[in-house]
């Protein structure tokens, strides 16, 4: 039976990377991120209309990332990125926590693939422990995929504003078969935890 449940949860697994390959996520959020990129490139690019009688140190002093009042440290960092590329410039300006969709993204593969591997040293030395670690990792990726999806459905239903970021799309059919599979997989996975528990 746990041999079943592996089998189903790597077709399951399978089906959900296929799902996330054939989708519009990977090309969704560069498109989002080319007008900060454009802008950031655009401000360097404003900075050489100054008068040639300006000395060349001027233009350091007048970036964003050192004002008027910087220290020697705040002086050298500012010169040194002033050469940073667009994407660059884009990257730290970008947020250090990921919103709630981008979680949601990492976090449901991840779970599902933990407990993948949780499973399978169930599976090759029958230890209870790690079924019920396994069940409880499927259990949440379920929740977490169910979460993700409704918030899927809910931003597609919305009309986005201009210039943000689109809504994910996805396979209708591919959403149901791996769905169904997951349904299976985490039946299966319980009943194999349960019959174990006694």
């Amino acid at each position: 039976m746990a041999i079943v449940v592996l089998a189903l949860w790597l077709f399951t697994a399978g089906a959900g990377f296929y799902l996330l390959a054939t989708s519009n996520l990977g090309r969704a959020r560069p498109a989002a991120t080319i007008p900060a990129a454009q802008s950031a490139a655009a401000q360097p690019a404003a900075a050489p209309a100054q008068p040639a009688t300006v000395p060349a140190a001027a233009p350091v002093a007048q970036t964003p990332a050192a004002p008027a009042t910087a220290s020697k440290r705040e002086m050298r960092r500012a010169a040194r990125d002033r050469f940073d590329p667009p994407s660059l410039i884009a990257a730290k300006s970008a947020p250090a926590v990921p919103g709630p969709r981008s979680l949601l993204e990492f976090a449901h593969p991840a779970f599902a693939i933990v407990g993948l591997g949780f499973w399978l040293g169930f599976t090759m030395v029958h230890d209870r422990a790690l079924g019920w670690i396994a069940f409880g990792l499927v259990t949440a990726a379920v929740c977490l995929g169910l979460t993700w999806y409704t918030a899927n459905t809910r931003a597609a239903r919305r009309e986005a504003p201009p210039g943000s970021e689109p809504a994910p799309a996805f396979r209708t059919r591919l959403v149901l078969l791996h769905g169904s599979a997951a349904t299976v997989t985490f039946a299966l996975a319980a009943l194999t935890a349960l019959v174990l528990s006694h």
